[in-house]
Order: structure tokens, then sequence, then C-alpha cells
């Protein structure tokens, strides 16, 4: 299994997405500047979080017209898995290839600390190395991680089942206190319609190894290689 990580002006991430899926792919993956226009054929797409362009505008709007994201958008219509994970969250939204939109956090402080997340569906490529229900333990770090849409695209991705993540308490519950930045249903990540496509804002590459302080991240590295191999 071969992978990419996009890297953008202002990306911090994207080491430890890389250091995360060469550890799950054995394969080095292919760091990819955000000014190429093309990049090789790969089973998998990452777009890493940081603060890409100084969050200027938005959260993400300046990377979204970045040459590669041309690219992206192309291979995610055919089916190739995009992860977008913080910052990639947000440029995945601003893109168009997500729905809604991440604001500041209802607090309007950045957060960083390890909050609680349900695994909402394992029915896709994303979630498989989990079980629905499972509890993760995963770091955050952001300001503008309130997830934000319409009442009828909410609908549609609670009916379609397209919530992947929800922010709780570490007994699963949800609760305003749990809910770390105001994020409406309390929606810590969702897929596109073709369910190719997740967007979260937790850090799942942040603990990915037992050095780090646990693995509830490294599931997620290992059922996606396990899924596309």
């Amino acid at each position: 299994m071969k992978a990419a990580v996009i890297v953008f002006p202002g990306s911090n991430c994207d080491r430890d997405l890389q250091v995360s899926l060469r550890i799950a792919t054995g394969n080095e993956p292919l760091m990819v500047w955000h000014g190429d226009s093309s990049f090789d054929d790969v089973d998998l797409i990452a777009v890493p979080g940081g603060f890409s362009y100084g969050d200027y505008l938005r959260a993400g709007a300046m990377a979204a017209k970045s040459p590669v994201m041309r690219e992206i958008i192309a291979r995610a219509n055919k089916g190739v898995p995009v992860l977008g994970i913080c910052n990639g969250f947000q440029i995945l939204t601003e893109s168009g290839l997500l729905p809604g939109a991440l604001m500041r956090n209802a607090a309007l402080k950045y957060i960083c600390k390890d909050i609680h997340l349900r695994v909402e569906t394992n029915d896709t490529a994303f979630t498989r190395g989990y079980a629905t229900g499972d509890v993760l333990r995963i770091p955050i770090a952001h300001h503008d991680g309130n997830y934000f849409a319409d009442p009828d695209t909410l609908d549609e991705l609670e009916q379609e089942n397209r919530v992947a993540f929800r922010y709780t308490n570490a007994q699963g519950e949800q609760s305003a206190d749990a809910n770390p930045n105001g994020s409406q249903h309390h929606i810590a990540g969702i897929l596109n319609k073709n369910r190719n496509v997740l967007g979260m804002m937790p850090h799942p590459e942040r603990l990915a190894d037992a050095a780090l302080g646990g693995e509830d991240g490294k599931r997620m590295f290992e059922g996606l290689v396990r899924a596309i191999a």
C-alpha cells in the first residue's frame, strides 16, 4: 500500500502522519508539495494538520485553492480514499469534498488536550480497525474546530450514517462538558456520500505509538491498511 501526505506552507503534523503511515504500511509515504499539480498513483491521500497559510482568511480557505487540490478532488471522485485531519478537515470542507464548515471554538480559545471520541460507524476503510461504539482517547489541537452545517445537511449526515466520530466522555456519553468546541451534534468527524473521504478534528497520528502514551490512533492506520490492501 502506498500513501501520500500533502504538505502546505504552515503544515506542522505532516511528519507525524508520515511516521504513522510508514509504520502501518511498511512503505515510505510520498511527501507531496501543495504546489504540485500531479503526483504518482497512491492508495491513500492524507491531508495533515497544522495552520496552512497561517489560517489567513479562514482556516483552510487558501490551501483549498492550491494546485494539488484539483488533483485530490479528481482522485477522490474516482474513489481514492482521502483522510483529512484537523487543518486537513478544514481544507476538505473549504474545497467542497465534505459539507459544512469549521468555525471558531465556542470558547473562542485554542484547545490542546486529550479528549474522548465514540466510534459511530466502522463501515468505512478509515474505521475498520474499531468496533462501533468504541471510545477512544485522542488529542485535539485547534482553534477552529466547531463543526457547523445547516439542518438539512445535519439530517442527511445522520440518516446516511456519515458521522464517523462524536465527542463524548470516557464512558461514551454525550454532554456539553464533553464537547470541547461546541460542534453541532457533537460531531468530531464526518464522511462524504461515497464514504471514501473522512475529515476529523482529533489527531490519531499523535497517539499511534505506546511511547506517546497510547495507541488508540494506531488502530485507525492499521485498519486502513487492512481495508485498502
